[in-house]
């Protein structure tokens, strides 16, 4: 039966995801917007937004935050182009934007030793194959296939090579084993819900140290030059940012950061992660039509959740219609390279309530199309 109860927050996108519960933009601190980034009111929110979060996430002493322009994906690009090439390279891949690091790494920067281990939708590389004496450049959770490693034991505490890790959809949802990890990236519009177009940055001493006795052999354009004069250009990291950013962006991750203190800081957010991961987990197992992309536990996203439908491609692109037209699940349709499917977001800011919601109503759009075919 068509069911009567629908979620009060459809959107379970994978970003920009759900702001989190209770979000007013009318509740912004917005005396900052007209201001230039660079007066002393635009510059204590951009260090509020680095210290803060290195507060909140629990950072190793000596560990430096950035915002940096272009999202995840600048962050990423910046480090990579900044800090690759000093040695050998292992570079991971599951899903479409780890494999987009593999491809900058040998097709962009065209380095010559370079390894790259790769796993199908669903799986993780054989982590056991990395050598600890190369950087090691992965996604700790692989947004578009559902699986994230189960944990860094595999990274050598004795290591000499770099680890560069796309955090983005794992940072606020994990509790990261930040000695295990030099290079940090993420975005605020994943498991926070803020807004899309600025990247953050994470430094171990050992990446600010490869910086400063390293330089690449290739041009870096401005918007990824992190030293001057063979120095780590220290404004960078207390809010100097290397382009205008949206202040009206910047007080929305304030926004956001005030709301996981007020909830009980990074061990609160994890378990709601994992509370909505588990709502989903429960209806699974009691359902043989649908299954999770990545059947092993161990290795299951706790943010981005990829599942698998006993239907056609074209048949869950109408269940997914289906959904959308009844306004109970937007954007939940799997990433375009991945195997046909649904991908629905499970992170901090989404309430369990919506997702339990949902699930009833999952189960309506399978039969409907199901019945019709």
């Amino acid at each position: 039966m068509r069911p009567q109860i629908k979620p009060d927050n459809p959107n379970f996108s994978s970003g920009p995801c759900a702001k989190r519960p209770g979000y007013d933009v009318g509740q912004l601190d917005l005396t900052v917007l007209g201001r230039s980034h660079r007066a002393a009111i635009g510059k204590q929110a951009l260090k509020s937004a680095c210290v803060d979060t290195a507060r909140i996430l629990g950072l190793p002493k000596g560990y430096r935050v950035a915002v940096v322009p272009a999202s995840d994906t600048g962050a990423m690009e910046m480090a990579m182009w900044s800090m690759l090439g000093e040695r050998p390279v292992d570079v991971l891949y599951w899903e479409s934007f780890g494999k987009g690091w593999a491809t900058d790494i040998n097709k962009q920067l065209k380095l010559e030793n370079v390894r790259t281990l790769s796993a199908d939708y669903g799986q993780i590389p054989d982590l056991t194959q990395v050598n600890s004496d190369h950087d090691i450049v992965f996604t700790w959770n692989g947004t578009t296939s559902g699986a994230c490693v189960p944990d860094a034991d595999w990274i050598d505490d004795n290591r000499t090579g770099l680890t560069f890790c796309d955090a983005t959809s794992a940072v606020f949802a994990k509790a990261l084993p930040w000695k295990k990890l030099d290079v940090v990236t993420y975005s605020w519009q994943k498991v926070l819900g803020g807004e899309g177009g600025h990247g953050m940055l994470i430094l171990s001493p050992r990446a600010v140290e490869r910086l400063e006795s390293y330089t690449p052999p290739w041009p870096l354009p401005k918007i990824f030059r992190m030293t001057s004069g063979g120095k780590l250009t220290e404004d960078l990291f207390v809010g100097a940012t290397i382009n205008t950013p949206s202040m009206l962006c910047v007080v929305d991750y304030l926004d956001a950061l005030s709301w996981v203190e007020s909830i009980g800081g990074i061990a609160a957010t994890v378990n709601r992660c994992n509370h909505n991961l588990a709502v989903l987990e429960a209806f699974v197992a009691q359902h043989d039509w649908i299954d999770f992309l990545a059947k092993d536990k161990s290795v299951r996203s706790n943010t981005s959740v990829c599942l698998s439908v006993d239907l056609a491609a074209e048949q869950v692109k109408t269940m997914i219609k289906l959904l959308e037209q009844e306004q109970v699940a937007y954007d939940i349709g799997a990433y375009r390279d991945a195997p046909a499917g649904l991908r629905i977001w499970c992170g901090a800011t989404v309430e369990s309530a919506n997702i339990e919601a949902l699930l009833p109503w999952l189960e309506w759009a399978y039969a409907e199309v199901k019945s019709n075919n």
